[in-house]
């Protein structure tokens, strides 16, 4: 213990000999340097959405980041009412863009979920579910094909169908039973069954980029991943789809699972340098946000450091690279006279990380017949945040509610999003609180794909 003691005093931290596990694991991960960056002046209050749905001090950032350092310093232990305010954060880091002294809250609320995630007693349902997804299937192609046939089937063959009629979906909770009935279609063929690993441009090719395809976007929306290469290659991108890549990690990262999220990483930086190509294109916001950061992620690996900064250099949304590179596809015009009405729901990782909030907007506003209304509190989250409205249902269900109360007030026909666990979570907001309202939720690729001039 006094070597780890002598280290943090090293790095700036205070050399106390703490009794908790957790408390010591605390001293270890965390950025000492951010949390005494945190000025308390409260600028981070009114951008987040847990202290605004509760009032409370602790569920905010300045109230999160004051905790870990009490920890840190040992003045309080980080008891379970300390982990439950962890846990209720969203990580939509809507606190980093408002901060005046731009502490990287992120990265400290990742460390402080590592730290707790090496102490958690997980009961043996939990630890089975956390196994099966973060070891056996979002790392495993092959596991996540077999999904999506399976889902598929499922939903073809009357099984779903029959699920409903006898009832049996009401062996599961409520939120699981309202996200089973928006999933859309699934398919074990994804982008590279469908198109291969190389797509040339239309016409003289402008860069040379390769796509990444995500884990659950490629079974649940390989549609979406089929019209994203689409709107490349029609913009004037060669598009590269390596057949090697793995899940992002993001998923792992914001579960404390952080070692997997690094040897994750490994795998896509050693496949994506290899290719050489300008850009890597992210249609997931949520993935976008851990790829352009797989720099930090990584800058303890001597072997990955340098790769993982080319990487992360590299690393843009679609939409951001259509509006800023691309040639800017022609879109059809409307037959009616009546323009559609479209509005627009913010991927949080998408605006605060990648900063990409204005591009997806000048698109839509592209768009022959299309009269684009900015919906009030576009910014804030919608309350999906990976797997937050499984975990956190009841907290993420008063976000939603909230959410659709504004997204009615546009009177829009279409919801447009850039985050495929943000369109599930619009699609949930419509099916529960507007079912009368003729709203469509759909990811910002498939409208724009589906009003495309092609070339010939």
């Amino acid at each position: 213990m006094a070597s780890t003691m002598d280290n943090a005093s090293k790095l700036g931290k205070p050399n106390i000999e703490h009794k908790n596990r957790l408390a010591r694991t605390l001293l270890e991960k965390l950025d000492y340097d951010q949390l005494t960056n945190c000025m308390r002046c409260g600028f981070c209050l009114p951008a987040c959405p847990t202290f605004k749905e509760t009032g409370m001090e602790p569920a905010s950032p300045r109230g999160r980041i004051a905790m870990m350092k009490a920890a840190v310093d040992g003045l309080m232990e980080p008891d379970q009412q300390f982990q439950d305010q962890m846990n209720l954060c969203l990580g939509c880091r809507a606190c980093e863009p408002a901060c005046p002294a731009d502490v990287k809250y992120g990265q400290l609320i990742e460390q402080t979920k590592e730290a707790i995630e090496q102490h958690a007693s997980h009961s043996l349902p939990v630890k089975l579910m956390r196994k099966t997804l973060f070891k056996a299937l979002f790392p495993k192609r092959g596991n996540l094909k077999l999904l999506g046939h399976s889902l598929a089937l499922y939903q073809k063959s009357g099984m779903q169908s029959l699920a409903h009629k006898t009832g049996a979906m009401k062996l599961f909770p409520k939120h699981l039973r309202e996200m089973e009935g928006i999933l859309p279609p699934a398919s074990g063929k994804g982008v590279v069954e469908r198109l291969g690993t190389f797509v040339p441009a239309k016409g003289e090719a402008i860069a040379r980029v390769a796509m990444f395809r995500g884990c659950i976007m490629d079974v649940m929306f390989a549609d979406t991943n089929v019209n994203t290469v689409e709107l490349l290659t029609e913009a004037g991108f060669d598009v590269y789809i390596p057949q090697e890549q793995v899940c992002c990690g993001a998923l792992h990262a914001h579960s404390g699972e952080m070692e997997d999220a690094r040897s994750l990483a490994a795998i896509n930086i050693d496949t994506f340098k290899s290719l050489g190509v300008d850009y890597i294109v992210s249609n997931a916001g949520g993935c976008g946000a851990l790829l352009i950061e797989y720099d930090h992620l990584m800058q303890e690996d001597q072997q990955y450091a340098e790769a993982a900064k080319w990487f992360a250099s590299r690393v843009i949304d679609i939409s951001t690279l259509l509006v800023e590179k691309g040639r800017l596809p022609q879109f059809a015009e409307r037959s009616s006279a009546e323009p559609v009405k479209v509005t627009y729901q913010d991927s949080c990782h998408l605006r605060n990380v990648m900063k990409g909030s204005s591009a997806p907007r000048v698109l839509m506003k592209q768009v022959a017949g299309t009269e684009f209304i900015e919906m009030k509190e576009a910014d804030r989250c919608c309350g999906s945040a990976g797997v937050y409205n499984v975990v956190q249902p009841e907290m993420a269900g008063s976000i939603l509610e909230h959410k659709m109360e504004h997204a009615a007030q546009t009177s829009a026909s279409y919801m447009l999003t850039s985050n495929p666990g943000c369109l599930l979570q619009m699609k949930l907001g419509i099916d529960k609180h507007l079912p009368s309202e003729p709203m469509k939720a759909m990811h910002i690729v498939d409208f724009l794909h589906e009003r495309m001039l092609f070339s010939k």
